[in-house]
This record gives structure tokens, C-alpha cells and sequence, in this order.
């Protein structure tokens, strides 16, 4: 499976090419297929800054885009890396193999099973020039695997692909692809411990209600978007679990912070006080609102908006501003604001962003901030902020 020399050089010099011009021409390589070729080079141009370490291997060979762009990049793998430890993990569901690469680094033995040949064997054949040498690769469908073996785990990784035969998108865990509702006692027979990574757009509540033995959950952001949701089931664990809200920053900086299942019943609110406070999203996605407020000793400006505000300026996990004005909303209060340079944000308030652009004409972009929300007057207010330095 390695590549010759000149094709690897051919496709390093094309990597800043548009593919679409480049797909119009002649095939300099008869002993490969064009498309090939072409997805070699797209699928790379993907991988730059997702997967540093795979694009930096002349030697590495790229699945699909599709793959590159469904698999985690590699700051998720490590951070996941770091969670566990053990002698041996299977991952069900191993796709392109970046997370088992890192978790090869924290277990004596990783099994990575595929159920797509190809894939299977492009990812065998990345994991020897990246020097894997730890990891079995297993081609095939994986519960059929773990059924035949006699072999247990310290752990079992899988990521349930969230779309049905139809390839439709799922929002319920049990049908996902595979089942681990359903399969998550025979799970136990194998592993005390059990990883599951599920997309974010599925609901923490949903998923405690489907699963048992449910130890934490953890949400995921990278540079303050919802990448991932992990869930850390334990055999017959039966305490309350935890969320676990995390950001990885720009600058690799980790933001990680416990809080209990059930969110406080009430917080602190106030008016716009002399700082602002816009939590990472994925605090947010774990619903404890409340207790962020309580956390961080910072006030709720509203019951729904999850905007924080505070006196002096703390040390919070997401956007810090300083308040430089609160006006009504209004048509004629906030004409100034025409044609200007403004970044907006709404929190529970009736319109969109690109509502209120075209309807009042203001511009994106410059340094001052527009909140569009509701205080706890119920009334609605624009705040004009302005980022701290200290801003995360």
C-alpha cells in the first residue's frame, strides 16, 4: 500500500489547488484512478489542521473525506486519552483510528474493529508508518468479534453512528448504529467500563433516561463550540452521575468544571452591573445555568437569558466583557447603532441576529459587542460590551 515517491510528491505540490480545477486535468499516474488521486489530496487538505500528525506523514493514506471530517481531531483524542487508562481497550466503531492512535498511549493494547474493509485496511497500514505498534486491527463487524472472543477489556470505546438504515439523522441513543441500550449488558460481560462518544445534538436527559450505570457525562467544546458529548458508564455504579462541562481554547488552554446532575432550583438576579458574562456552550448544553451563576458568584440578568453580570470582574469559564451602556430597545434609542460595526448576540429575545442587522442596518465586525436580551423586568435591553482582557 505504499505510495511511490513522485505520487506523494504530486500530491504535497497540490495541496493549495482548487480540487475542481485540478480535477479537469490529465491523470500524470496511469496505475492510479484519478479520483483516487484527487481524494488523496482533499481529504489532506482537510487533515492540516485537524489531524497535524497524519498530514505531516508523506506516508499516511487518506480514507473518503467524509471519514476525515467525521473522525475527531486530534486535540479531542488526546483530551479523551487523558480520561482512561488501562491494560487492554476495543473500540467497536474505530473509523479512521484517531482516538485509538491516542489511546494506543495510554493502554498496553488497543483493538480497533471496522466494519468497512478498505477503511480497515488503510487504517492497519497508517497505524504501522505512525508507529502504532500496539494496536490490532480487526476487520468486520465488531459485536460478532466481542461475541466470539474470550477475551475481556479494562475498557470498550464506541461512537454509535447517528443515522438509520434510511441514513436519516437519530436523536434517541437506541437507534443508533450499534444499539448500546440494547447491547449494554452484554457490554458489562466484557468491561466494567464503557466509553461512548455521541454527537452533541443529543439530549443529556434522553440519554440518562436510555442508559443505566451512568457514572458522568461530559460536553465537550473546542474554541467554545459542542463538539462532543462523552458518556462514562461504570457496572453497577448507582450514584447520582456527574456533567462535566470542558472548552479546549485556541491557545490548547482547558477550561473543566464538575457540577452535580439536577441544576439549582433558583439564582441570583440583578440588573447589568459593571460586567458581563457569556458562558461557554458547552456549560450551556449541560443545563446547569444556575449553578454556573453559583459557581462563579456572578448574577443572572434573567430567569431565561443565561447572561451573568457581576460588580467586579471574576474568573469565568467563557466571554468576559465590560459594560460600557444598557439602553431600551427601541427603534429610536438605538439608531445611533445604524451603519455602524457591531458583533451581536441575542439571548431570549424575540428576534434573530440577521433580523436585527437588516431591520436596523447595522454592520458586523469592530470591537463593541451588542447583547440583545431581556432583564428581569421583563423588559427588553440592549447592553453594549466591550471584551476584557482577560477575556477567555
Amino acid at each position: 500500500m505504499t505510495l511511490p515517491s513522485d505520487l506523494k510528491e504530486f500530491i504535497n505540490n497540490n495541496l493549495k489547488q482548487d480540487i475542481n480545477n485540478l480535477a479537469l486535468k490529465k491523470n500524470p499516474f496511469a496505475n492510479y484512478e484519478w479520483s483516487w488521486i484527487l481524494n488523496q489530496i482533499q481529504a489532506k487538505q482537510k487533515a492540516e489542521k485537524k489531524l497535524p500528525t497524519w498530514f505531516s506523514n508523506e506516508d499516511v493514506i487518506f480514507p473518503s473525506t467524509l471519514s476525515i471530517e467525521q473522525t475527531s481531531s486530534e486535540t479531542l483524542a488526546k483530551f479523551k486519552a487523558e480520561l482512561i487508562s488501562g491494560e487492554k481497550l476495543i473500540d467497536l466503531t474505530g473509523g479512521f483510528g484517531v482516538d485509538d492512535y491516542y489511546f494506543a498511549k495510554r493502554f498496553k493494547k488497543v483493538v480497533h474493529c471496522e466494519f468497512q474493509e478498505d477503511l480497515s485496511a488503510i487504517v492497519q497500514h497508517n497505524f504501522k508508518v505512525l508507529n502504532a505498534d500496539n494496536i490490532e486491527t480487526v476487520s468486520g463487524d465488531s459485536i460478532s468479534y466481542l461475541k466470539q472472543s474470550t477475551e475481556n477489556f479494562d475498557w470498550i470505546y464506541i461512537d454509535p453512528a447517528r443515522r438509520d438504515d434510511k441514513k436519516t439523522k437519530v436523536f434517541l441513543l437506541k437507534d443508533c448504529t450499534p444499539n448500546v441500550v440494547e447491547l449494554q449488558e452484554f457490554l458489562f460481560e466484557r468491561s466494567d467500563h464503557i466509553l461512548i462518544k455521541v454527537a452533541p445534538l443529543l439530549d443529556i436527559s434522553s440519554i440518562l433516561n436510555e442508559l443505566d450505570n451512568v457514572k458522568a457525562i461530559y460536553a465537550i467544546g473546542l474554541h467554545n463550540e459542542v463538539k462532543e458529548l462523552l458518556i462514562v458508564l461504570e457496572k453497577d455504579f448507582i450514584n447520582q452521575p456527574e456533567l462535566i462541562a470542558v472548552n479546549i481554547s485556541n491557545d490548547g488552554i482547558i477550561h473543566q468544571d464538575i457540577f452535580p446532575l439536577n441544576d439549582a432550583a433558583d439564582s441570583q438576579l440583578s440588573l447589568p452591573l459593571n460586567y458581563l458574562y457569556e458562558s461557554f456552550s458547552s456549560y450551556l448544553k449541560i443545563g446547569v445555568y444556575n449553578d454556573i451563576a453559583t459557581k462563579f458568584n456572578v448574577n443572572k440578568l434573567h430567569k431565561h437569558s443565561h447572561l451573568y453580570t457581576s460588580n467586579e470582574l471574576v474568573d469565568f469559564a467563557g466571554r468576559c466583557f465590560k459594560i460600557e451602556q444598557i439602553i431600551p430597545y427601541n427603534k429610536k434609542d438605538i439608531k445611533f447603532l445604524e451603519n455602524t460595526k457591531c458583533n451581536i448576540t441575542t439571548r431570549n429575545f424575540p428576534l434573530k441576529v440577521e433580523e436585527i442587522r437588516k431591520k436596523h442596518k447595522i454592520k458586523d465586525g469592530g470591537d463593541l459587542y451588542a447583547f440583545f436580551t431581556t432583564d428581569l423586568n421583563n423588559d427588553k435591553i440592549v447592553v453594549l460590551c466591550k471584551k476584557t482582557t482577560t477575556d477567555n
